[in-house]
Parts: structure tokens; C-alpha cells; sequence
């Protein structure tokens, strides 16, 4: 044998020693970090409250250890169980440890100080709402008897003592989310009357969950379970949500149909035209405008929409010169770069004033003489704007037009339809959150929704007013394709201008500018062809001012050019042929 021999057994010698230290220590670590049995004694009430005992058995206790018992537990349908957990003892060897247990949201966790002493702890407690109440009207008693441990458990064991006939027993172990069958359980027979469950080689966390079931009545279900709020479960789509929901818009859309048919049409629905205003021939080729029944531009546009707007306002202006009771004059200008101005005076007029009419007056040409500018309307006009508005209403109604002013109407439902808004948006917080019917309630915003905007097309006109309105789409027609060279010669200026308030409001004044511009023939730069506007000394209405150019009527072209002094080039583009006081 050479010298390595021996240096080679020595070697497998060592190894075999280090093997051996290590088997025989193992044990002692594997106790010390494990619960060697868990022993449970479980009591259930006939009221269904469960008392367990568990007794916790070490062969090396370690310093400390922890139990987490289960307060809430979630169902996949978004449902909780609830439990109470009470009468929390802990003990060794018949005397109280000093266990520290805390109350958590979901569980209560009991912390235990052993001291490293081997002696079985005992940990006890008592829980209501663990009896459940099956579909078919039974009461199933299932709780984890082995729970939330930190330490790995040999072996597990208990009994239940149970105050009636049992009709099933089960038990499940392992993982809580997927636990499966435990190595034994069995009760209700005559030689296990009790049932009993035992499992073996379980993880830090696992459970062992028992099942016993009993007959209707037998033992008194004590479940506490809420339904958990899920944005899919408040709105659920199923076929009662839904139905439910279609319902409502269903009858809610023509319930708001029939209000809108009953209150908000017209009294006739097909009436004759009232006539408004026409072209009567004074010759041949020749007619004039004239207006039948005194039908302002401002009546015509609160009739012809519901609505006093900006533009009939505007109308209101130019008919109110037209008539001679105010006169816009266009300002010098101080250079060519210097903005345009216009000045109002007023004038005696020949024919009496409506309310409006007078206040809508009073604020662009006071009686006083004082001189009010275009610049200056935002303060002198804006704030008499909703007197006008409210006078104009009131007009339209005493002349029989409406039966009830339109804004008043409008507010009314609109009003309406906004609490029904709100109350619609509080329902369906309060069905989304207590119950799955939020589908409804969105319904119900949808239909005050609807009344909101009904609201708006709920003013209706009389007999007399669906007539005049019928009047007015045949005068807007007529406007638009009357021949605009056919007024009475030497009378242009006068008919045109008659006709252009009518056309601001009901379509078509841009054809009926360019007619007033066309009738100025003469070479002349009249700053006066206008009764009821006057450009600067010099200016001809519907020339621009300032020096830049002269605007011309070419009566063999149709046209008209912007000659340049200085370089006698014709600029047709600049020429619009409409009148600058448009522009005010």
C-alpha cells in the first residue's frame, strides 16, 4: 500500500463523519422551526357560533411564532363574508401567555411568545358568522381550523362536537386559493358519530378547511355577507338591467315626444300664409316693396325662430332709419390707416314706435341731442339689450302671435329639465351604489337630458302665428329670386333700402346691397343719396373715404373699380360693391 492510501481513507473518513453531524442536526432544526401536531377540539352552538381550541405542540419551540385568523373573506362574485372574532386566550400549561394580538382589516393576528419552551400551547377563540346558509336552504358550517401559521405543521388533527345530525362532512388542506383533499375526515356514523379530519406534512400557510353540513333548522345560520361594490356589478348588463333600462327610454322618449306634439307645435300645422310684404307693380318691369300689416324686421325674426337675436336688433336699426327716425352718419376719417366711426341722429320720424322700438332708440340717439357713436354702443346699448329682448316678447304676444312669451316657455322647461337632471345624476349614484340596476339610471340622465333640449323647442306659435310664419318662408323665397333692377325709376334708393332690414333677417341681403349700390348711376359723389346715411363731404355711401381711391359705377360693365390717382389703374378686386355703413 503506498502513503496515499492511508491519507485517502482518512479523507473519506472526515466526509463521513461531516455526513453523519449533519443528519443528526437536522432533525433538531427542522424541530425547532415546526410544529410537530396540531391538535383542534371545535364546539358548534345551535345558534351556529364555532369555539375553537387548538393545541400547538413543539418538540423545539421556537422564540415566537404568529396565527392569522381570517376576518373577511371574498368570494369570486364579489361577495364577503364577514366573521367575528372574540374570546381570544392563549395559554401554557393551564397559565395566560402574554400574547400580543392585533386587530387588522381583513384578520386578526395573534403573536405568541413561547420563550423557546417545549410545552404545547393552547390558542382559543370564538367565531360567529362561519354558519353559512346554503342555496337549498341548509346550514353548512366551514371554517379553516388551521390558518395563517407560521410555522409548518407534521401533523393536524380534530374533532367537532356537533348538537345535531350531520348530513355531509368534507375537508380540503394545502394552499388557501387551491386547496385539496385532506389525508382523512369522516363523522356521522355510529362509530364516528363526531367528525373528524386529519392531515399531515403542511406548509407555513396552509389551511385545513372543514365542512360539516345539517339539515334546515337544525342549526341556526349566523352568515354575515355583504355584496361588494364593482363598477361591472353597478352597471351590470344583464337581461333585467337592461331590459329595465330600453324600458325607460322607451317610454320616457315618447312621453317627451307627446309633450313636444301636445305643447310645443304649433296650433296649426298647415296654415295659409299670412302675407307679410310684396312687389306690386307700379309699370311695366317696374314694382315696389310694400309692407302689409306693419311687420317690423324684428317681429319677423322672433317669429321666424322663437328667439330675439342679435340680428334682430340689427334689422331693428336699419328699419328705424329706413323710416326716418334715425340717421347714421359716417365719420371723417383722419388718414387712411384711421379706423371707421359712424355717429346716430335722431330724427322726427312719421309713424308711431313700438316699446321696443322707442327703447332700442333712446339708447343709440337720445331725445337730448346727445351724440352717440358706434364705438360707444357696447356702452350705451348692452345694457338695454334685455329690455328690448323682454318688450319684443311682449309684443309678439299681444299681437297674438304666441299664445305665452317663448322665453318664459323656454325658461320654464328648462328649468325643468335641470332639476330632473339632478335628480336623474343623484338616482343613479344611489342605484350604482346599491344596486346593479346603474344602466337605469343612466337611462334617466339621458331622458332629463332630453328634456333639456326639448325645453328649447317647446315655445309654440298660435293660429294666427303659424300663419304669419307660413307667410314669411314665402316672402324668405321671394327675396331671394325677385329680380333686384325692377324698383320704379328715380325711386331706387328708397325701395332698395325698404327691402334691406327684411333681407338682414330672412336671408338674401347680399344680392339686395350690391342692387343698392348698382343704383347709384350717376358720376356724381353724393354724400346725401341717402336719406337715412351720409358718408363724409365728398364720399358718395358705399365709397371708400380717407383719400385711397374713389369707387365708381361702370354702368355699361355691371361693375364697379377703385381708380388710383397716381397710377390711374383700375382695381376691380377692391370693389365689393356692398355700402361700407354695413360694416356698423
Amino acid at each position: 500500500m503506498t502513503t496515499k492510501t492511508p491519507r485517502l481513507v482518512r479523507l473519506l473518513l472526515a466526509l463521513v463523519a461531516t455526513c453523519l453531524a449533519w443528519s443528526a442536526l437536522a432533525p433538531s432544526a427542522q424541530a425547532a422551526e415546526s410544529v410537530t401536531n396540531y391538535q383542534v377540539a371545535g364546539i358548534i352552538d345551535l345558534d351556529g357560533t364555532l369555539h375553537v381550541q387548538a393545541t400547538i405542540g413543539f418538540e423545539t419551540a421556537p422564540a415566537t411564532f404568529t396565527q392569522t385568523i381570517a376576518t373577511r373573506v371574498r368570494t369570486p362574485d364579489n361577495r364577503e363574508y364577514r366573521f367575528a372574532i372574540s374570546d381570544i386566550n392563549v395559554s401554557r400549561g393551564g397559565s395566560p401567555l402574554n400574547a400580543q394580538v392585533s386587530q387588522g382589516p381583513a384578520a386578526v393576528t395573534v403573536t405568541v411568545p413561547t420563550q423557546g419552551m417545549a410545552e404545547p400551547v393552547v390558542v382559543s377563540y370564538v367565531v360567529k358568522g362561519a354558519a353559512l346558509r346554503t342555496a337549498d336552504g341548509d346550514t353548512a358550517v366551514v371554517w379553516d381550523l388551521l390558518q395563517g401559521l407560521s410555522l409548518p405543521v407534521s401533523t393536524f388533527d380534530a374533532v367537532v362536537s356537533i348538537p345535531a345530525i350531520l348530513t355531509m362532512v368534507d375537508c380540503a388542506s394545502g394552499d388557501p386559493t387551491d386547496p385539496g383533499a385532506c389525508v382523512s375526515y369522516s363523522g356521522g356514523t355510529h362509530t364516528s358519530p363526531q367528525p373528524m379530519f386529519h392531515d399531515e406534512s403542511l406548509n407555513a400557510g396552509d389551511v385545513v378547511r372543514a365542512t360539516v353540513r345539517f339539515p334546515a333548522n337544525a342549526v341556526a345560520s349566523n352568515q354575515d355577507l355583504h355584496q361588494l361594490w364593482t363598477l361591472d356589478r353597478a352597471f351590470s348588463a344583464g337581461p333585467w338591467q337592461l331590459a329595465g333600462a330600453l324600458g325607460l327610454l322607451l317610454l320616457g322618449g315618447l312621453g317627451l315626444w307627446l309633450a313636444h306634439r301636445r305643447l310645443g307645435r304649433d296650433q296649426v300645422s298647415v296654415a295659409n300664409p299670412t302675407r307679410v310684404a310684396e312687389f306690386h307693380p307700379t309699370a311695366e318691369g317696374r314694382s315696389e316693396f310694400r309692407v302689409l300689416d306693419s311687420v317690423r324686421p324684428g317681429h319677423v325674426g322672433t317669429v321666424l325662430d322663437e328667439r330675439v337675436d342679435p340680428v334682430d336688433i340689427t334689422a331693428t336699426l336699419l328699419d328705424l332709419a329706413v323710416r326716418g327716425h334715425l340717421r347714421l352718419t359716417e365719420l371723417p376719417r383722419a388718414n387712411v390707416h384711421a379706423t371707421t366711426d359712424w355717429a346716430f341722429a335722431r330724427l322726427p320720424g312719421a309713424d308711431e314706435l313700438a316699446g321696443y322700438e322707442r327703447t332700442l332708440l333712446d339708447a343709440v340717439a337720445p331725445s337730448s341731442g346727445e351724440v352717440v357713436r358706434v364705438s360707444e354702443l357696447a356702452a350705451t346699448v348692452a345694457p338695454v339689450i334685455p329690455q328690448v329682448q323682454s318688450e319684443l316678447y311682449d309684443d309678439v304676444v299681444s299681437r297674438g302671435w304666441f299664445a305665452r312669451r317663448p322665453d318664459a316657455t323656454r325658461s320654464t322647461w328648462g328649468r325643468l329639465g335641470w332639476f330632473a337632471l339632478g335628480a336623474a345624476v343623484l338616482a343613479t349614484v344611489a342605484l350604482a351604489a346599491f344596486t346593479t340596476y346603474g344602466l337605469v339610471g343612466l337611462a334617466l340622465v339621458l331622458l332629463a337630458l332630453g328634456v333639456v333640449f326639448v325645453g328649447a323647442e317647446m315655445p309654440a306659435r298660435t293660429a294666427s302665428g303659424a300663419s304669419l310664419l307660413n307667410g314669411l318662408l314665402v316672402l324668405r323665397g321671394t327675396l331671394q329670386t325677385q329680380p333686384t333692377d325692377q324698383m320704379p325709376l328715380g325711386r331706387e334708393f328708397q325701395e332698395l333700402s325698404e327691402i334691406l332690414p327684411y333681407a338682414v333677417v330672412l336671408g338674401g341681403r347680399e344680392r339686395w346691397l350690391e342692387a343698392l349700390t348698382a343704383a347709384d348711376g350717376d358720376a356724381e359723389s353724393d354724400s346725401g343719396d341717402l336719406a337715412w346715411y351720409h358718408a363724409p363731404a365728398g364720399v358718395a355711401p358705399g365709397r371708400p373715404a380717407g383719400g385711397a381711391g374713389e369707387l365708381h359705377h361702370d354702368g355699361a360693365r355691371g361693375g364697379c373699380s377703385v381708380a388710383e390717382p397716381e397710377s390711374g389703374m383700375e382695381a376691380a378686386s377692391a370693389c365689393d360693391r356692398r355700402s361700407v355703413w354695413l360694416d356698423c
